[in-house]
C-alpha cells in the first residue's frame, strides 16, 4: 500500500472531487454567472485602483470599507454584525467546524447546495437530507420530526433554494426556526433575484444567520461572501475563520462595487425580466410535450424537467452550449436541466439551440 493509501482519509480517496466542466469557447450556462462586466468607464477607474494596492503587505484585518458600503447598499439591521468569506463556501464551513463536533448532524431540505453536505462530511459531522416534495415544496411534517429526532446542531435553508429556484415562505422559515435546537443558517445566496429577503427578521430570533454573496451579482471572481448574525454568533464564528481570508485585491474589487451598487441593481432588474422571457418562451416550446416542465424561479437560473434530458444536454454542448445536467444528483431531479439567465442574444442562442436539440429527438423517434 502507498504511502498516500496509507495516510489520506478513506472517505477522501472515495469521493471524487468537484469538477468544473471546461468552458472554453462555450456559450456558459451552467453556474448561474452574472453576464454582464461592470462598464468599461467603471473597469477603467478600478483598474487604476487596482495598480496601487500593497500587494506586498498582508491584506487589512477587517474590511471596514466593504462592510460601510454593503452596509449603505443593502439592509442589514444596524445592530447585527457581518463576517466576511472567501465566498460562502468558506463560511459554510467555518459555521460547521465552529458548531459540530465529530458526529453532531447538520440538516438541511434535499436536494440544495451540495456544499452543505461535503463540508459536514470534511468536518466529521452527520449530514440528513430531508427530501422535498415532487413540486419542490418544503415538507414541514417530515421537516420538523427529523429535525425533533436528529437534533441537529446547523440547519442550512437556501431561500431561494439550488438547483430548484423554489422559494420557502417565511412562516416555513419561522417554523423551522423555533424547532430547531441551534443555528439556523437562512442562505441567501440568490436574494438579488427573489420578492423577499429574512434578514430584516434576523434579530427577532437567538438562533439565526443570514449568508449571502457577491458572486450571483457580477462578481463571482472575486470569492466574497459574509454572514450576518447578532453579535455573540459573529464573535465565535470569527476565532474560526482563519486570519487575512478575504485578499486585498478582492477588498479593492468589492468596496468599488458596492460604491457602484447601482449598476448591479439594473444589471439585476435586467435578469430579472430575462428570466421572465426566458420562461415564457421555454413553455411555449415545450407546448404539446406533456413532460416538459419549467418550475418557476426566484432566483437567476431556471429549472426544467424534459424526457431524455441527457440527451438534450449533450446536443447543447455539441452546439458550444453549457447547463447543468441534474439527473445523478438527486432523485426528485430525474431529467432536469438547469439553466442560467442570460442576456436577451445568449438566452435565445440557447433557445434556438434547444429547439434543435428537441427536433432532433423526435426525428428519431419518428
Amino acid at each position: 500500500m502507498s504511502m498516500v493509501k496509507q495516510t489520506i482519509r478513506d472517505d477522501v480517496q472515495s469521493t471524487q472531487a468537484y469538477v468544473v466542466a471546461p468552458s472554453e469557447g462555450m456559450l456558459k450556462l451552467d453556474a448561474m454567472e452574472n453576464p454582464h462586466e461592470l462598464p468599461e468607464a467603471l473597469r477603467a477607474e478600478l483598474a487604476d485602483l487596482l495598480k496601487d494596492a500593497s500587494l506586498n503587505r498582508y491584506p487589512v484585518p477587517t474590511l471596514a470599507g466593504v462592510e460601510s458600503a454593503l452596509r449603505a447598499s443593502t439592509s442589514i439591521p444596524t445592530a447585527a454584525k457581518v463576517m466576511f468569506g472567501n465566498g460562502s463556501d468558506e463560511l459554510i464551513d467555518i459555521i460547521i467546524r465552529s458548531c459540530c463536533m465529530p458526529g453532531d448532524c447538520v440538516l438541511s431540505p434535499v436536494p440544495t447546495f451540495v456544499m452543505y453536505a461535503v463540508s459536514a462530511q470534511w468536518a466529521h459531522a452527520r449530514f440528513v437530507g430531508v427530501d422535498l416534495k415532487p413540486d419542490f415544496t418544503l415538507d414541514i411534517p417530515a421537516t420538523l420530526k427529523a429535525i425533533s429526532v436528529n437534533q441537529p446542531k446547523v440547519v442550512f435553508l437556501a431561500y431561494p433554494n439550488n438547483p430548484t429556484g423554489v422559494a420557502l415562505t417565511q412562516a416555513e422559515i419561522v417554523q423551522i426556526i423555533q424547532a430547531a435546537p441551534g443555528l439556523v443558517v437562512v442562505d441567501e445566496a440568490y436574494e438579488a433575484f427573489a420578492e423577499d429577503s429574512f434578514i430584516s427578521r434576523l434579530l427577532e430570533f437567538p438562533n439565526v444567520l443570514v449568508l449571502r454573496t457577491l458572486s450571483k451579482l457580477g462578481l463571482a471572481g472575486i470569492r466574497l461572501g459574509y454572514a450576518v448574525a447578532s453579535q455573540p454568533w459573529i464573535e465565535q464564528l470569527d476565532k474560526v475563520r482563519p486570519p487575512y481570508n478575504v485578499n486585498i485585491l478582492t477588498r479593492v474589487v468589492a468596496e468599488f462595487a458596492l460604491n457602484h451598487f447601482e449598476v448591479i441593481t439594473q444589471q439585476t432588474r435586467a435578469l430579472k425580466d430575462n428570466r421572465k422571457t426566458l420562461s415564457d418562451s421555454l413553455r411555449s416550446l415545450g407546448q404539446g410535450r406533456p413532460e416538459f416542465q419549467v418550475y418557476d424561479s426566484h432566483a437567476n437560473f431556471l429549472l426544467v424537467r424534459l424526457n431524455q434530458a441527457l440527451e438534450v444536454f449533450e446536443s447543447l454542448k455539441k452546439q458550444g452550449i453549457l447547463v447543468k445536467y441534474l439527473g445523478k444528483a438527486h432523485p426528485l431531479l430525474q431529467n432536469c436541466l438547469r439553466i442560467t439567465v442570460s442576456t436577451e442574444s445568449e438566452n435565445q442562442q440557447f433557445l434556438n439551440a434547444l429547439q434543435q436539440a428537441l427536433a432532433q429527438i423526435d426525428a428519431k423517434a419518428a
